[in-house]
């Protein structure tokens, strides 16, 4: 059964979603503003995202934000926002479709359909723990044996990018592109540098690392 994330503060809309969908056979989770949303989102496993941009605590566009932080789970506008620039800038934010208000419940189903059919099951946990430490994909935060480590916002985006494929080799030129971008796609000392640096923090032998592994010549990877 598909679980859908309801986000909405008009109350009317929230309920009037619960019960439609959960007739066509979804679970629903509603939320009432974008803290409640971000909560559900790493409590629940979520399916997929219906989201108002129009929030009382924070605008839609830092819930998807914060969503990106750590998920690929679809999302979905639901917006009174009628304007070209809303949709880009939402959609260009990280949402995956966008429909304006009011809308059609069976339009609606079918970019649901649709968007479960795209994202099939690639939703990745907001909690990466080890050993040795915890990284949080979701708030962006890293802790040592349950203290926070300090992070550059380069350190974190190397880090993320290792924790965000555990297991698989991550190439020395998609690191350095994803991060540094393409010009630096041959600066292979940045990288060793910043491995260095994230060693001694986060590993308790950094010349003998069983997390943060070189594959030599070619990339690094994560070991959980």
């Amino acid at each position: 059964m598909t679980t859908v994330l309801i986000v909405d503060d008009e109350p009317q809309i929230l309920r009037a979603l619960q019960i439609n969908l959960h007739a066509h056979g979804y679970t629903v989770v509603p939320a009432h503003n974008g803290t409640t949303a971000l909560a559900a989102a790493q409590t629940h496993a979520i399916d997929v995202v219906v989201l108002d941009l129009g929030l009382p605590d924070m605008d839609g566009l830092d819930v998807i934000a914060g969503l990106r932080g750590w998920s690929e789970v679809p999302i979905i506008v639901l917006s009174a926002r009628h304007g070209s620039h809303d949709k880009v800038e939402a959609l260009d934010a990280g949402a995956d479709d966008y429909v304006t208000k009011p809308f059609g419940l069976d339009e609606l189903l079918a970019r649901l359909r649709a968007a479960t059919r795209r994202s099939g099951q690639q939703s990745a946990e907001p909690r990466v723990e080890t050993a040795e430490f915890t990284v949080d994909l979701a708030n962006k935060q890293v802790f040592r044996h349950g203290e926070p480590v300090r992070m550059t916002p380069t350190e974190w985006s190397v880090l993320e990018l290792l924790v965000r494929n555990p297991g698989r080799l991550v190439s020395q030129q998609q690191i350095l592109s994803e991060v540094w971008g393409p010009a630096y796609a041959k600066e292979t000392h940045y990288l060793r540098v910043y491995m260095a640096q994230l060693r001694r923090k986060l590993e308790s032998d950094p010349a003998a690392p069983v997390h943060l592994l070189t594959e030599a010549g070619m990339g690094y990877r994560f070991a959980p």
